[in-house]
């Protein structure tokens, strides 16, 4: 068990922040749910701009409260999330906010911002003396997306410790998410991975070609190959929605305007503009493009029907504590 909480200050406030990852090639579906373990590895890119605040302070009655973007709520991720941290280590009952400036559980990657926070946050508020890849694992074990957050810039998500590590590369892209609608999936991710596993005949094949596209991703990223590494994230990002669709009921997560963005992105490229497309469980896109490339990207998906709104974008760094509120 940790030691020294009960000498923390009661009414003192910890806070941390944390940003959105955006996987380019991607994972869907988990070998251990007990360990929240995915089924493949993953190479992601942590944005600015987009964030997650989180504080902590000791709760003033004998039970958690849980505030999610100024409302009090019961989130059975999060409870269960704590009793697991509870089985480590002595908490007290925590009063837990956090906000975030980008729309909510849409598939823009809030979960992994979350929980990079929270953890971020609880690990100095209770004093746990967790490192960065130990805070990685406990974030993974809530939401797998969620240990890439808690480094910046470039980075992966793979075995056999399934916890963030940087591809500790400089090269900067941005990212111009056009937003399609920003109101809650009615799909969750961890439901739609389970299901997928379950039903879809594609799924052994998508774990299998997904492990391939990693290894030859990271080389790719080393080298700064953005024409190849362009195709194969878009490969890896139509195969994994292929595969939602596949499962039973199928899983259609786009919007009319998510297949304009699409065909609008590859219009683009075939111009010359050096641009690709992701989208996650959620009717968003991404488009990674060279920093030179990034007003005219975004110029084109905010003039497409049925976009709400253009949010662009550069890397960020990973999960980071910031100045402490005073009792």
């Amino acid at each position: 068990m940790s030691q020294g909480i009960e000498q923390h200050n009661p009414g003192h406030s910890t806070r941390a922040q944390a940003h959105p990852n955006i996987a380019l090639i991607k994972y869907w579906g988990k070998s251990d749910t007990l360990m929240n373990l995915p089924s493949a590895p993953s190479l992601s890119i942590t944005l600015d701009t987009l964030v997650t605040e989180t504080s902590i302070t000791n709760a003033s009655g004998n039970s958690d409260e849980v505030w999610l973007d100024g409302e009090k709520t019961i989130d059975l991720k999060i409870a269960g999330w704590l009793i697991d941290l509870r089985q480590r280590f002595d908490l007290p009952p925590l009063e837990i906010r956090s906000t975030n400036n980008f729309p909510t559980a849409s598939g823009l990657a809030s979960s992994a911002s979350g929980f990079a926070a929270l953890i971020t946050a609880i690990n100095a508020h209770c004093e746990l003396g967790l490192d960065n890849n130990q805070c990685s694992i406990w974030a993974r074990r809530a939401s797998a997306s969620a240990a890439r957050s808690m480094q910046g810039g470039w980075a992966t998500l793979s075995g056999p410790h399934w916890h963030v590590e940087s591809l500790e590369i400089n090269w900067p892209v941005r990212v111009v998410v056009a937003i399609t609608d920003a109101t809650r999936k009615a799909v969750s991710s961890s439901v739609g991975m389970a299901q997928s596993k379950d039903t879809s005949p594609y799924y052994p094949a998508w774990v299998e070609t997904t492990t391939q596209d990693f290894a030859a991703a990271t080389d790719l990223v080393a080298a700064q190959d953005f024409a190849a590494l362009a195709e194969l994230a878009e490969h890896s990002c139509l195969k994994m929605h292929g595969l939602m669709m596949s499962t039973q009921p199928g899983l259609l997560y786009w919007k009319p305007a998510t297949l304009a963005v699409i065909h609008a992105i590859r219009e683009l490229r075939a111009e010359g503009v050096p641009v690709f497309f992701t989208v996650d469980a959620g009717p968003q896109v991404k488009a990674i493009c060279l920093p030179e490339a990034a007003k005219a990207v975004e110029d084109k998906l905010a003039s497409i029907s049925g976009v709400q709104q253009t949010l662009n974008v550069g890397l960020g760094p990973g999960a980071h504590l910031v100045t402490n509120a005073t009792p």
